[in-house]
């Protein structure tokens, strides 16, 4: 089966060039890679003990009381967060280090926090990355029914509620990927054919997927069942409460960047095709927030910097504040939209406004589409 992509126009291509140019001319001159460098080394040591050192303390056996064993998996869940955000996240991107069997070692972190990587590379880079706020090829807005994230999609009652809903069907997002939501994309994915396209067949995907889901499930639930000396459903309370910090945090993250009121959303038409420039399509579906906060920035792994991020894909997230000027100064010469939100407070607000009018369908009206 042929995978069908979306062809953007060859129109106005003038600021993806100068700003393509000013960016490498900022690497040359200042003499830097692109990729990590020592700080982007040290937070990889940092945030992966983050995750690690309190699982160790819990099956050393350092634990006192119930709710010490709940705060050491409270803890893991904001270091496994910090995986996916800031060191999986660059790797998998290739932007990690030039050495392409770094990237992959890097990027192998994210079967040790319950995920696929294969498919993670395809929802992720692939189609999200491509097709930015697309309906019908951006995943990230597809929430099959449950939630309407685009005033291009339909709207049932019960999306009214949504904005009560969503925190809850957000902290589910990477318990749902490990149980299901993997096996799902593999299927599916397998019949658009971008298994194919990845050079991976189905068997050999599916194979892979049950062999490192099942060393995960008895390292991560199986053997702190049997170590740690507490009841069984403290330890999976606990688990669940790791996995609901982390997907909390990783989709109000990523929906403070795209699902916002100020950034656009399309629809291909018969022909698969889009009247936008990819890099100006990319300046209308994305937003910045939050960074003017340091801390912020180093724990989101640079993705508060999304403009940036999506543009500039293979660059290490570290180098995202420096281009930031590079790039919105670019923007504001070609007069091309450059979305920002001052704080991560602002975007939420934003977000959660914008899925409160797509809800009651105030959106349809009001929408930049």
């Amino acid at each position: 089966m042929s995978v069908t992509i979306v062809k953007f126009s060859d129109k106005d291509p003038e600021f993806y060039e100068v700003v393509k140019e000013r960016v490498n001319n900022y690497f040359k001159e200042n003499k830097i890679s692109k990729h990590a460098n020592f700080e982007m080394k040290l937070k990889t040591v940092l945030i992966i003990a983050l995750y690690v050192v309190p699982f160790v303390l819990m099956l050393a056996g350092v634990v006192s009381s119930t709710w010490t064993v709940l705060s050491l998996w409270a803890v893991m869940g904001f270091g496994m967060a910090g995986i996916g955000l800031a060191i999986m996240h660059d790797a998998n991107h290739g932007a990690y280090s030039n050495n392409e069997k770094v990237n992959d070692a890097v990027g192998f972190t994210l079967t040790f926090v319950g995920g696929y990587r294969l498919n993670w590379i395809i929802q992720h880079n692939v189609l999200h990355h491509s097709f930015t706020n697309v309906e019908g090829f951006d995943e990230d807005i597809h929430q099959k029914g449950v939630m309407r994230f685009s005033p291009k999609q339909g709207r049932k009652g019960f999306f009214k509620f949504q904005i009560i809903y969503a925190p809850f069907l957000y902290g589910l997002l990477t318990l749902v990927w490990y149980l299901f939501k993997d096996f799902a994309k593999l299927v599916r994915y397998n019949k658009m054919g971008l298994l194919e396209a990845q050079g991976k067949t189905f068997k050999k995907a599916l194979t892979e997927v049950v062999f490192h889901k099942t060393w995960y499930t008895l390292l991560f639930i199986v053997l702190p069942i049997a170590l740690i000396d507490f009841p069984w459903w403290v330890i999976i309370l606990g688990y669940i409460l790791m996995q609901f910090i982390c997907g909390l945090m990783l989709s109000l993250i990523f929906s403070s960047a795209h699902v916002v009121e100020e950034t656009e959303f399309y629809v291909a038409d018969e022909n698969y095709s889009l009247d936008n420039n990819w890099a100006i399509h990319q300046m209308r579906t994305t937003a910045n927030f939050g960074n003017e906060s340091k801390w912020f920035t180093w724990y989101v792994g640079g993705l508060n910097h999304q403009i940036e991020h999506h543009l500039f894909p293979h660059v290490c997230h570290v180098h995202y504040p420096a281009l930031k000027e590079i790039v919105k100064k670019t923007a504001l010469e070609f007069n091309v939209p450059y979305h920002e939100y001052k704080s991560w407070f602002g975007a939420l607000k934003s977000h959660f406004t914008l899925l409160h009018n797509l809800g009651t369908g105030k959106a349809d009206r009001m929408a930049k589409v």
